[in-house]
């Protein structure tokens, strides 16, 4: 009998395992690829996790970037500098999900990998995870199995509506001038971007509002060719955003949901790495305080992750309704500005809040529409 069973060794999964494992707790993360596995997914982290840790998060990186770069319609070009007191990472997922899963187990987090869970049963004061290898037993379950995963749905929790991204991975040569890329235009309410890594780019596309296209090929190979790539070269994937569209609850009888398993994706940024994290962090908290007796424990990690992360999601997707409406008019009045990706960073690093800005956002876009 475990105290916690994790299901999925993603960020937030292994986030929880490395804290609750700290804290002297019998922990067994189960995921069901083999690690490291490929992950898609753009690899833009926030430094401002490492607040949360007490290791070196180095070894993980595969570039830092200041520079951000972008364009509408192809044209129109911006470049700007982030300001935070340290630059954005940018990660490859299967290095950093390996490294944050090996810093969980550096401290006693066991895990079976390669192993699908196919079943779960609620025992009363324990869980029964039934996997092809057998059943394993927990005191309490994390939930960390994605999007995708059937953990949310087996749990109770109603289904949410998933958006689609693509990605192209491609091998290219990446010099010391290139730049963290957003382009708003090239596809209907939504963007695409370009991540430099070490050796090579992540370049993708997202719609955030109304129907997405039935192929994201077309405006995937517009924006990789205006960098000189073809999808060609490259390899592209598809794959799903739970984006957060409104607070529900994130714990049940003795488990909790954490990352995109609970929506824990920005709804203007698709941003979910370090959200995803900082919910596991939560999370282990709860179930820490739960193992130690306080029935009301889990609940107050749905308050907590309200009260904090999910209190500030309507600024966000009240915003990224607007911007993405009229991208153009959100460009000329909003992207233009000099203050525009000092707030980016800001934001990103948790030291501004959407609700900070967005009276003045969403005032400078109507005053946009009228005067055009």
């Amino acid at each position: 009998m475990y105290d916690v069973i994790v299901v999925g060794a993603g960020p937030a999964g292994a986030s929880a395992a490395y804290h609750l494992a700290k804290q002297g707790h019998s922990v067994l993360m189960v995921e069901k690829d083999s690690l490291p596995r490929y992950k898609p997914c753009s690899g833009a982290v926030s430094p401002s996790v490492a607040d949360f840790f007490d290791f070196d998060f180095a070894p993980a990186i595969d570039r830092t970037m200041r520079r951000v770069r972008y364009t509408y319609k192809l044209g129109d070009p911006v470049e700007a500098e982030l300001t935070t007191t340290d630059p954005i990472w940018m990660v490859k997922r299967e290095v950093f999900d390996q490294f944050l899963v090996q810093q969980a187990q550096t401290l006693g987090a066991q895990l079976k990998d390669g192993t699908a869970v196919t079943a779960i049963a609620n025992k009363g004061d324990y869980w029964q995870v039934s996997t092809a290898a057998g059943t394993l037993d927990a005191a309490y379950l994390v939930a960390a199995d994605g999007a995708t995963g059937p953990m949310a749905k087996w749990l109770g929790f109603p289904d949410l509506t998933l958006r689609t991204a693509s990605i192209l991975e491609v091998n290219a040569p990446v010099g010391d001038s290139c730049a963290i890329n957003f382009e708003f235009g090239v596809v209907k309410q939504g963007c695409a971007w370009s991540f430099p890594k070490a050796e090579g780019y992540s370049i993708g596309v997202a719609t955030f509002l109304g129907q997405a296209p039935a192929d994201y090929r077309k405006p995937l190979e517009k924006y990789s060719q205006s960098f000189g790539i073809s999808p060609d070269a490259g390899t592209i994937y598809s794959h799903p955003l739970k984006l957060w569209d409104g607070n529900h609850p994130l714990h049940t009888h003795r488990a909790v949901l954490v990352g995109e398993a609970a929506a824990i994706v920005d709804p203007l940024s698709a941003e979910g790495i370090r959200p995803g994290m900082i919910s596991g962090v939560r999370a282990a908290e709860a179930i820490h305080a739960a193992l130690a007796g306080d029935s009301e424990a889990l609940a107050h990690y749905t308050a907590t992750m309200h009260s904090t992360w999910g209190e500030d999601m309507p600024w966000a997707k009240r915003i990224a309704g607007l911007f993405f409406r009229v991208p153009g008019i959100g460009y000329r009045v909003g992207i233009k500005r000099p203050t525009a990706t000092q707030r980016l960073g800001q934001i990103l690093a948790g030291e501004v809040r959407y609700a900070d800005i967005a009276g003045r956002v969403m005032k400078r876009m109507s005053g946009g529409l009228l005067s055009g």
